[in-house]
């Protein structure tokens, strides 16, 4: 029993270390927006920010979506969100996470066409 105790222990320590690693911010989306080819409600979702991506989640709706954390000069002051409009739709283009100098860009976005954005509550 005590050497499977020490067995185990390296892997919790492995899965703490992983969660610790990502962050969690919430933002609302003010209105329908297509994340990743699904599109979501109106709604506040929480964010969680991992290395190469980060996921968006409501209740039971949770999608992994391909983004790359930029860093910039000067440091949003609440969380924000911008869209591009693609066929008549909103598109998730970015976010700006709030209190920090990072945003998430959406991987395979653009925000050469039309972008419209939108606040977001932190």
């Amino acid at each position: 029993m005590k050497k499977a105790a020490v067995t185990f222990a390296p892997l919790f320590l492995l899965a703490a270390l992983t969660t610790a690693n990502a962050k969690t911010y919430t933002v609302t989306l003010f209105q329908p927006t297509v994340v990743a080819g699904t599109e979501l409600k109106a709604g506040t979702y929480g964010i969680d920010v991992k290395d190469s991506s980060f996921t968006i989640k409501n209740g039971k709706t949770a999608i992994t979506v391909p983004a790359r954390l930029e860093k910039v000069d000067n440091k949003y002051p609440s969380n924000s969100v911008r869209y591009r409009v693609a066929d008549g739709k909103n598109k998730l283009d970015e976010i700006r996470l709030g209190d920090t100098n990072l945003k998430l860009v959406v991987e395979g976005g653009g925000s050469d066409a039309g972008a419209a954005t939108g606040n977001a509550v932190h």
